[in-house]
């Protein structure tokens, strides 16, 4: 009898080339996690993500299933899992579920955590787990114009270029909440979303530091939603700020 499987994944994205499974062989964390699979299953497991994480993204609650007719209990899949994989992933939780569940089409949201460390020297113990950003910046008027965010939009101006890109698809997704915190010299901007466009999260990021910093005027975040207009918005940030932390079903 086939079963399907859910992973609850953790892990540190720094040394991957991205949670696809890549042509030339570089290293991803979904083919790490398929090679430690056909070790313990003696065959080869397709894997499905939640969704990609791009090269050096993190994250805290990654999901993915799979299907396997072993009568092998969840632990026993956790504890064989993390003993077979490297020490930059952690299986944290192993479940059965039913069989319609779909590691991708069954989500209903997904939230990112960026990081920044708000100061104007680096930091060696964070520098993998955050974006250092020398220069002062206003929460006040990032926390305002992030509000134009929220709700059902057209984020094609959010959408880096991405040749595997089907162009017919939808570029509409609901924004749920932004939420922006300081805590010391670090601030977190979290986002949740029924789904991301590829880059949406850090290309938002990259606009909210110009409204930080006072190049872009009020109400710039309603006007460059309107335009669908990729040029018009802020630099990509830098990945290793960027965490997803947890997937809801």
């Amino acid at each position: 009898m086939q079963r399907n499987i859910k992973l609850t994944l953790e892990y540190d994205g720094t040394g991957f080339n991205g949670w696809q499974i890549q042509a030339r062989h570089q290293r991803t964390v979904a083919g790490e996690i398929e090679k430690a699979l056909k070790k313990i299953f003696r065959k080869n497991i397709r894997l499905i993500g939640s969704g990609r994480t791009d090269s050096g993204v993190h994250a805290l609650g990654q999901a993915a299933n799979f299907k396997t007719t072993s009568p092998m209990k969840p632990d026993q899949m956790r504890r064989a899992l993390n003993a077979n994989l490297p020490d930059d992933i952690a299986v944290l939780k192993v479940e059965e579920v039913l069989a319609g569940f779909h590691a991708q089409y069954s989500v209903r949201s997904k939230t990112y955590r960026y990081t920044i460390l708000n100061r104007d020297v680096r930091g060696p113990l964070q520098r993998r787990y955050c974006l250092v950003y020398p220069y002062p910046l206003n929460l006040r008027r990032m926390k305002e114009e992030a509000k134009a965010l929220v709700g059902r939009h057209d984020f094609r101006s959010f959408q880096a270029a991405n040749p595997s890109r089907d162009e017919k698809a939808t570029t509409v997704r609901t924004v749920r909440r932004v939420g922006i915190t300081k805590k010391g010299d670090f601030i977190h901007i979290d986002i949740e979303a029924d789904g991301f466009l590829y880059k949406m999260v850090r290309n938002i990021v990259g606009t909210l530091l110009e409204v930080g910093q006072g190049r872009l005027p009020k109400g710039s975040i309603r006007s460059i939603l309107a335009q669908k207009d990729r040029a018009l918005a802020g630099d990509t940030a830098r990945p290793q700020g960027l965490t997803l932390v947890k997937v809801e079903y």
